[in-house]
């Protein structure tokens, strides 16, 4: 009984027919494992390249932060110091001033 496939040679073409059917297909899942280990280099650049930039932005905020807060301590220090000196007064009014002006701004947005 003749099998289909395996030619005239009998069982040795058999074999080799065998042999390169694997070959073929181990080449194959071969490349198919090249095509995703270059994605995922490319990703993993990708992901680097992205971790590089959000780190240089938080280091540019943590500076901008640093120097907003110097500001504020030195403002705060001198508003404490107007108020150890004789205008509490004026300070007071100031400051009442400065909450109506923000309590109109807020009503003002409200109601938009």
């Amino acid at each position: 009984m003749r099998r289909t496939g395996l030619g005239e040679g009998g069982s040795g073409n058999y074999v080799a027919s065998g042999y390169s059917v694997y070959e073929e297909e181990n080449e194959h899942l071969q490349e198919g494992l090249r095509a995703k280990v270059n994605a995922l280099k490319s990703l993993s650049i990708d992901i680097g390249t992205e971790v590089k930039y959000q780190n240089k932005m938080l280091e540019d905020m943590d500076t901008d932060f640093d120097s907003t807060g110097g500001l504020l301590g030195g403002t705060i220090g001198r508003v404490k110091k107007l108020s150890r000196g004789s205008q509490t007064k004026l300070l007071c009014y100031m400051l009442l001033f400065c909450f109506f002006v923000f309590f109109v701004l807020y009503w003002f947005i409200r109601l938009r």
